[in-house]
């Protein structure tokens, strides 16, 4: 029955590592970690027929059994070159050369039990130095198995996982087996005939390890202390099963076969069961950090992690607020995190994500009181501390809104402080393995936050710095044209002038006339702003009849397209009249420019919450989540090719200057939806509404 089991299972081992091979050739990509893979499932392969047709014994199994082990070696070897690292590397080259030296004696050794199988003594001695090969070697290779995948980045686990588990059972059954058959000097028959049935099993874990593009980067480290742990444990195996194997002697009645068995079928469960488990690994490396180490963190690794992280334009174009969340999720071992970045008035905004999905509103309101107390403590927020709404902390009581308690998938707040001011705060899920936070998270967490937030104001200042520049080389190209514009204006004068005296057509002419001197007191305003010392100063907001400053602008954009204007009475606004009619003017002609010319532009007006909201809807091409984010506002980006970007940053900064705020909504192909959120007013009387003068 067990040579039928070994036969059978050998030969499907051999067919599924064949067709594992065939298919990593046709999916060749010129990764240099292919050509090991691919020679490893072909001996594989080769080894698993010659072990059916031949045994084990044999010259051929021996030598390709050897060849299999340096096949996987090299493979793994080859993914720990890529991390670079100079003298950390030398430690875990030394344990590749031992390792790889001991499958050469395995060569060698099987090649002499050729010429004495008939020499009953010397061939079962020679028997007994393979064993102890074997033996030797599954254990070496579990140890480089932990330190690969201990040592994988954060973003290459993922594709590690299933290579790393296969190699990991694998050599783990070649230890218990030789383990086995050295310690009761028995055959074990039983493991050697299952080894075809467990290399089987252990195809499918292959096939999900390629089956997509392979992202295989290690960070070599000196993780000393867990590598001591795994020769801690394989000896501790060792001495086990010596001792049961022993025990098993005395017993005898069959009963070793039945124990072997056993081992396997525990071994095989709970490696299924656990080393999957992103859960149960999460809870181990909590349980190793609590009772093993004196500090949880090892704070110069994280350090350089944190850095590189955050310096590091990454491959797939993140920003710099994406990679400060990645940064500090990577220190907790959190699986995702947002930015909320904080305004003038402490309400938090979503600003980045990082494989994150928390609901959160557009303008994060009510946290502005707690915003202030963790800008003056450098208050790590515990979450599970505020569930109930409520922030306690050595006899101070905040409210916490129900938005913010209630992100249930949130876990650890951190705040981003520059120079004593609040910048953002990053919300942290929980790492796979949820825990309560504790001093070394506070204590690291807030150092990292200072050092993500001095980022972030850097990149700030740079940005305000190559506005300023690029505002400098705006002002310099006008100031050439300014001649230029006064003779326009003196034509246009003339053409006006000319007009009035020789109107033939009163319909006709009143109207041109109109148009004339509109445009001659508009070059003028603009030619007295672009002057140096011209620009007005705003007025201070009052209550403004927001009707008639839509109905101003309406009027004169409606010449040139259509537009559909719903407005509700008495609706007032606290704002400068004039700031107002200007900053709508350009939202309105950047419709326009959008919009197809049968396309009418939308323009609403309506009260919510106590405030005045206006919105400007096109139905035009619409914008990207990507230029909204992160060009819309900046000055000279724009969509349209002679367009000089201007519009929305100048809208933006005229409605802020009122106390209010613009919100965007567009998407590709569908409009564009821009809405301006002012303070609304009760005051009725003395309205104020004057025409735009720029």
């Amino acid at each position: 029955m067990l040579g039928l089991i070994a036969l059978w299972s050998h030969l499907l081992a051999a067919g599924l590592y064949g067709a594992l091979a065939i298919f990593q050739l046709r999916h060749w990509n010129g990764d240099p970690l292919n050509r090991p893979l691919v020679t490893a499932f072909a001996t594989v392969s080769v080894w698993a027929i010659f072990l059916a047709l031949l045994g084990r014994y044999d010259m051929l199994a021996q030598l390709f059994e050897s060849a299999r082990n340096l096949a996987f070696l090299a493979f793994m070897y080859g993914i720990m070159q890529k991390a670079g690292g100079g003298s950390a590397q030398r430690a875990v080259k030394s344990v590749y050369a031992a390792v790889a030296a001991v499958a050469g004696l395995q060569i060698v050794v099987g090649g002499i039990m050729a010429e004495y199988r008939e020499v009953g003594i010397v061939f079962e001695s020679l028997v007994t130095t393979l064993e102890i090969l074997g033996l030797t070697l599954a254990a070496g290779a579990l140890i480089l198995v932990h330190n690969l995948y201990g040592q994988a980045a954060p973003g290459s686990r993922n594709a590690l996982r299933f290579p790393m588990i296969a190699l990991a059972a694998m050599w783990a059954y070649d230890l218990h087996l030789y383990t086995v058959a050295y310690f009761s000097r028995g055959s074990a028959e039983a493991l050697f005939a299952m080894r075809g049935v467990v290399m089987a099993m252990l195809a499918a874990l292959f096939a999900l390890g390629i089956r997509g593009p392979a992202s295989w980067k290690v960070q070599i480290s000196r993780a000393a202390t867990f590598q001591s742990l795994s020769v801690i444990a394989i000896l501790a195996y060792l001495i086990v099963m010596m001792s049961a194997s022993r025990a098993l002697e005395i017993v005898g009645a069959g009963w070793g076969e039945v124990a072997q068995l056993g081992v396997v079928a525990i071994m095989t469960g709970g490696a299924l069961v656990l080393l999957p488990s992103r859960r149960a690994r999460a809870w181990l490396q909590v349980l190793v950090a609590k009772h093993v180490f004196e500090h949880r963190y090892d704070y110069r690794q994280e350090w350089l992690r944190f850095t590189d992280t955050v310096a590091r334009q990454g491959e797939d174009g993140a920003t710099l607020e994406e990679r400060v969340v990645k940064a500090l999720a990577d220190i907790g071992g959190s699986t995702a995190g947002v930015l909320l970045m904080t305004d003038a008035h402490y309400r938090l905004v979503a600003t980045a994500r990082w494989n994150s999905a928390l609901p959160l509103p557009p303008t994060g309101s009510g946290a502005e009181a707690l915003a202030r107390f963790v800008e003056e403590q450098a208050y790590v927020v515990d979450f599970d501390a505020i569930r109930d709404g409520w922030l306690v902390k050595g006899g101070i009581r905040l409210p916490v809104p129900g938005w913010l308690a209630g992100l249930e998938r949130a876990w650890a707040g951190v705040p981003l402080i520059h120079s004593g001011r609040l910048v953002g705060l990053v919300i942290l899920e929980p790492p796979a393995f949820r825990r309560p936070l504790d001093w070394e998270d506070f204590d690291l967490f807030r150092a990292a936050g200072i050092q993500a937030a001095s980022y972030i104001a850097e990149a700030r200042g740079q940005q305000a710095l190559a506005d300023a520049r690029r505002f400098d080389e705006f002002n310099r190209r006008f100031a050439f044209i300014l001649h230029d514009i006064k003779n326009l204006v003196s034509q246009l004068s003339l053409v006006a002038r000319n007009s009035e005296r020789h109107a033939g057509n009163p319909e006709f002419r009143a109207d041109m006339i109109a148009t004339l001197k509109a445009s001659v007191k508009k070059l003028n305003d603009l030619l007295a702003r672009l002057t140096p010392g011209g620009a007005r100063e705003a007025d201070p907001p009052r209550p403004v009849d927001v009707r008639r400053v839509i109905e101003s602008v309406v009027a004169a954009k409606q010449r040139a397209h259509p537009i559909r204007a719903d407005v509700a009475e008495a609706l007032i606004a606290k704002a400068d009249a004039a700031a107002l009619e200007q900053a709508l003017a350009h939202l309105l002609q950047n419709a326009i420019d959008a919009s197809g010319p049968a396309d009418p532009v939308e323009v609403r007006g309506f009260e919510s919450g106590g405030d005045v909201v206006l919105e400007v809807i096109d139905h035009g091409g619409g914008m990207s989540e990507d230029f909204v984010r992160s060009r819309l506002f900046q000055p000279f980006a724009s969509t349209k090719e002679t367009g000089f970007g201007i519009g929305a940053y100048e809208a933006r900064a005229l409605i802020a200057a009122m106390g209010g705020r613009l919100e965007v909504e567009s998407a590709l192909g569908e409009g564009s939806r821009f809405t301006l959120i002012l303070p609304g007013t009760p005051v009725r009387p003395a309205l104020v509404h004057e025409r735009m003068r720029a």
